[in-house]
């Protein structure tokens, strides 16, 4: 026993080469899917208090409840997480695919999940009493999996933290936030020495006025100072203007984020820390489609785990990430080490990775026979399925036997480097044409969800779709848009501008978000030669915008 405690701390004690910013950079890239943890005292609450269910996030429980800190207090010494197995939990990454975990150390409610020597409002007020983040940086090590580490700028807790919530009575007479600013280094310089390398540092909570681009800056050269190699994300700035990669919440950037690093953090329920009374999961096959997006279009995928307070991954969630393992087992070379696929929209089947000159094809939908790579004017040199099998291929088409019940990946190996020739979209003689979903040029959050060949998840108002096409001659048209829009969310005003017009509708009830009915508008005057069309929100009232189909040109006769 004694011996195996020492070699642990010989583990974990033991100088690592700590690699450069270049390096780490990479191997952040290469990995493409992490695993976020969100853990700390109000896991012990489950998104309860007082015996009520408190709406919102989990690890919000003190301001979703209005909790007075001292009231709060008392939860830390019912936080005795005694079926906590970090070698488990690193297991679990690592089946299911996953590169890297980052965990809370401190979230807003400014609880620590490791003894700091900066007072003790951390696990030294638990019965639990152990640090935390020791044995999960040990077990990191001895299975290969990265370890990054969240850190919270704001604090609810600290008495020199300002702003205050407006619940939070305490007088604020004598706070200095630069003595606040000052422990929260010293909290940094613990965590940054005391557990090897660490892969990324991730900070939150950056958005209050009391922080700003300078006190950031200072912060981004003090980390750095102590950690070199290590990644430090977007949030550390309050503008969110610098730091090694920015991180999109709970979405992922219709077309990623060109010529920036990026990680989509979300969640596998709708909240962070574990919540009882939270049982409405994503599936497996959404989580895996959501790896996919997220790799083709350049960036990394942070998926979310909300152990219990005792120290459990819920068992939902290990299922999900297990079914998500399987699928990556077979299909992970299309993942790790890839760029986003060179083709500008997306596809109408699914969406597409890339390695030099080879291309994965990623089917999401099921029900495409033959596949078109549209524009792709390299050769094709081979192509088999990643689990298995050849794969017939006719110019740039792929010839597909038989319809598909989960999600498979065609490796597709060019001649050469992969060239894509965007086409325009031409109107016919008269005129007419249909801008589907899946050619549009999205902004500022519309998803394409393949399964409805519509863009969906339209929940920023300054979202936005776009088509441009070459019209052979001048004509005034109507526009007739299909959308669905499920009761409820109704309401929104939507222009769509085309040519130098502009006219508008409300977005109607249609019943389902996949019930989708046709509205008629116009006219628009369409030039002869290149044309714009472009739809976008006026007002959002209800929890998105609308389901968008296709907006279809019918020439006035």
């Amino acid at each position: 026993m004694v011996t195996s405690a020492l070699a642990a701390l010989a583990l974990i004690s033991s100088p690592v080469p700590a690699p450069s910013l270049a390096e780490t950079l990479k191997q952040w890239k290469d990995a493409r899917f992490g695993m976020f943890i969100h853990w700390g005292v109000y896991s012990e609450a489950a998104g309860n208090w007082n015996g009520k269910q408190v709406g919102g996030a989990g690890e919000w429980l003190l301001s979703n409840a209005q909790i007075k800190p001292e009231d709060y207090e008392p939860l830390a010494k019912k936080f005795n997480p005694t079926k906590y197995d970090p070698a488990k939990w690193v297991r679990l990454a690592k089946v299911a695919g996953m590169k890297y975990i980052v965990i809370t150390t401190k979230h807003h409610d400014g609880f620590g999940l490791w003894p700091s020597a900066q007072g003790d409002w951390n696990v030294k007020r638990t019965s639990f009493n152990q640090d935390l983040l020791k044995p999960l940086a040990e077990a990191c090590r001895a299975q290969g999996i990265h370890l990054g580490f969240y850190h919270s700028i704001m604090d609810w807790h600290h008495p020199d933290y300002l702003p205050r919530r407006s619940w939070d009575t305490r007088p604020t007479d004598g706070a200095d936030l630069d003595r606040y600013v000052a422990y929260m280094k010293a909290q940094l310089k613990e965590i940054l020495t005391n557990y090897g390398p660490v892969f990324e540092l991730w900070f939150d909570g950056q958005w209050e006025g009391t922080w700003n681009d300078k006190r950031g800056r200072d912060l981004e050269k003090y980390v750095r100072s102590l950690q070199p190699g290590m990644l430090v994300n977007n949030r550390v700035s309050h503008t969110g203007t610098f730091g090694d990669f920015k991180t999109p919440e709970q979405e992922i950037p219709a077309n990623g984020i060109p010529g920036e690093n990026w990680e989509s953090c979300m969640t596998m329920n709708d909240t962070w820390g574990f919540s009882s009374h939270d049982h409405n999961w994503k599936s497996a096959e959404t989580l895996i489609t959501n790896v996919i997006l997220c790799a083709s279009k350049g960036g990394n995928y942070l998926l979310n785990v909300g152990p219990t307070g005792e120290g459990e991954i819920p068992m939902e969630s290990q299922q999900r990430l297990l079914e998500v393992g399987r699928w990556m087992t077979k299909n992970g070379e299309a993942i790790y080490g890839t760029e986003a696929g060179p083709f500008p929209k997306a596809l109408p089947w699914g969406r597409v990775t890339r390695k030099g000159n080879v291309l994965y094809a990623h089917l999401l939908e099921k029900g495409a026979r033959d596949i078109q790579l549209t524009g792709l004017t390299t050769k094709i040199k081979s192509a088999r399925w990643l689990d298995g099998g050849a794969v017939s291929f006719s110019g740039n088409t792929l010839v597909l036997p038989e319809k598909r019940t989960t999600i498979r990946v065609v490796k597709v190996e060019l001649e050469g480097v992969p060239k894509v020739e965007v086409l325009p979209t031409r109107a016919s003689d008269t005129g007419a044409i249909t801008l589907a979903a899946a050619d549009a040029v999205v902004n500022n959050g519309p998803q394409l969800e393949n399964d409805k060949g519509a863009l969906g998840f339209w929940t920023n108002k300054n979202g936005t779709a776009e088509w441009t096409f070459t019209s052979p001659v001048a004509a005034t048209v109507d526009a007739v848009v299909s959308y669905a829009c499920e009761p409820k969310s109704e309401g929104s005003v939507v222009a769509v501008d085309a040519g130098a017009s502009r006219q508008s509708f409300t977005v109607a009830d249609t019943g389902s978000w996949s019930n989708f009915k046709a509205v008629k508008i116009g006219p628009f005057n369409i030039a002869k030669g290149k044309n714009v069309v472009k739809v976008q929100a006026l007002s959002k009232p209800g929890m998105a915008v609308m389901n968008l189909r296709s907006v279809e040109l019918i020439p006035r006769s």
